[in-house]
């Protein structure tokens, strides 16, 4: 699938999401890559400081000059084990965009598997 496509599931996923969620979703990247770091067996990656960890200044002028916090999706690996089939790779892309903003909002990985969305 070529990089525009996947672009378009990432941002049809997102705005998806209910109007709550889309609304708390600031200064967040989201990028698709060929490949995740050498050693790393990712589909995604969410790089930041999750909303729960925030402080109460954070996002003020104080703060200006804040990188965006990043999620990455994979493409490399997604297309290796979901290629052959257009809507099975779809519905990964999907999850995986959810699961990395899941972090973002603060979720982690032990309660994603106790909500049996892992």
């Amino acid at each position: 699938m070529s990089l525009p496509e996947i672009e378009t599931i990432v941002r049809e996923t997102v705005d998806a999401l209910p109007a709550r969620f889309r609304r708390a979703i600031a200064n967040v990247d989201i990028a698709v890559e060929d490949e995740p770091p050498p050693g790393r067996p990712l589909l995604g990656l969410y790089e930041g400081i999750p909303l729960t960890r925030r402080g109460g200044g954070y996002g003020l002028p104080s703060y200006s000059g804040t990188l965006p916090d990043r999620i990455t999706i994979y493409r490399g690996p997604l297309e290796r084990h979901y290629g052959g089939d257009p809507g099975r790779f779809t519905e990964a892309v999907r999850h995986v965009v959810q699961h990395e903003l899941a972090h973002y909002f603060g979720i982690s990985d032990e309660r994603l598997h106790e909500l049996g969305a892992y």
